[in-house]
């Protein structure tokens, strides 16, 4: 199984500023300049050293991931604008030929969910199968309100791929051909989202975006664990710093520090932070970073693997 992301970004796109983007250039030239670097040859060794913010950017688009079974059969969780690279993507393989089968899950149809669907290549290939799932009794007619002419100039059902609609209903697994096993739970959010669970060959992966989890949650977290525990890999909603969480009270986000209280209580391997405040640049969301594995070693240093979830990112399992 092979989890790829394409927007890593909560609630809007934000792309990289000019401003900031100076001053990653300006503070990378004074490290260079603090290090003599003289000559070609020593550029590699002083990018790789560069701090984290530095060398990476978190990205701007919003929630899209992808999970290839080992099979090479392609799952889709949410269309938001990170929707359209990963269909620039999709459209070089069989997609761009009309032969591909994709099946998409949302975790829910907020805008930062689904704004990338219009843009996706594949949709609009004759011969293309795209398989829309979710909990949703009404999904399709969510998604052919985005494009009312309203709102955009090409309807929904004017795109030429195939379109099939398939409503999930509570505790159902679907088993896929090539072994892939598809679970969802409900998470606490305004409006609903759901937890999607993909197994295959012993391992298991859960992407959880948009989810609220506060101290006040103990006892419901605590009871997921029959969904969440002893996950492989968890990619889960870390948008805000602790403080800020507070003061964001019922918007239907985690915070960093309770990301991790939640995949050290679920006994998790490797947590994935992601759906990133869209007001954060990238020095605030790594050093957020380093105050989270902080927190986890206050814990008392459970077996848990923090990572912060960027752009392009493959997870191999």
């Amino acid at each position: 199984m092979k989890i790829k992301l394409y927007g890593v970004r909560g609630s809007l796109a934000a792309p990289l500023t000019n401003q900031a983007y100076s001053e990653k250039i300006r503070e990378i030239v004074e490290r260079c300049i603090d290090s003599h670097i003289t000559s070609q040859d020593q550029l590699d060794d002083f990018i790789n050293k560069l701090p984290d913010h530095l060398k990476y950017t978190v990205g701007g688009d919003t929630t899209c991931i992808t999970v290839t079974s080992d099979a090479g059969h392609v799952y889709m969780v949410d269309c938001g604008t990170g929707g359209r690279v990963a269909g620039d993507e999709l459209i070089r393989t069989e997609f761009g030929k009309g032969k591909g089968v994709l099946d998409l899950f949302f975790t829910h149809t907020h805008w930062d969910h689904i704004a990338g669907l219009p843009f996706f290549k594949p949709v609009y290939v004759p011969g293309n199968l795209i398989n829309f799932r979710s909990p949703y009794e009404d999904l399709e007619a969510r998604m052919i309100y985005q494009q009312v002419k309203e709102f955009f100039p090409m309807p929904f059902h004017g795109t030429a791929s195939t379109k099939k609609f398939h409503h999930l209903q509570k505790d159902e697994v679907i088993e896929f051909e090539d072994g892939m096993k598809v679970s969802f739970h409900p998470l606490k959010h305004p409006g609903g989202s759901y937890a999607y669970k993909f197994e295959e060959k012993g391992k298991k992966f859960i992407f959880a975006t948009d989810a609220e989890f506060t101290g006040d949650d103990l006892d419901m977290i605590r009871n997921m664990s029959q969904f969440f525990g002893g996950v492989d890999v968890l990619v889960l909603d870390s948008q805000y710093t602790l403080d800020e969480s507070f003061a964001k009270f019922d918007w239907g986000h985690t915070s960093y520090t309770m990301a991790v209280n939640c995949a050290t209580i679920w006994g998790i391997k490797k947590l994935v932070m992601t759906h990133h405040e869209p007001a954060y640049n990238d020095r605030k969301v790594f050093d957020i970073l380093d105050e989270v594995i902080e927190h986890k070693r206050h814990l008392g240093g459970a077996p848990l693997e923090l990572i912060l979830a960027r752009e392009g990112m493959v997870l191999d399992l």
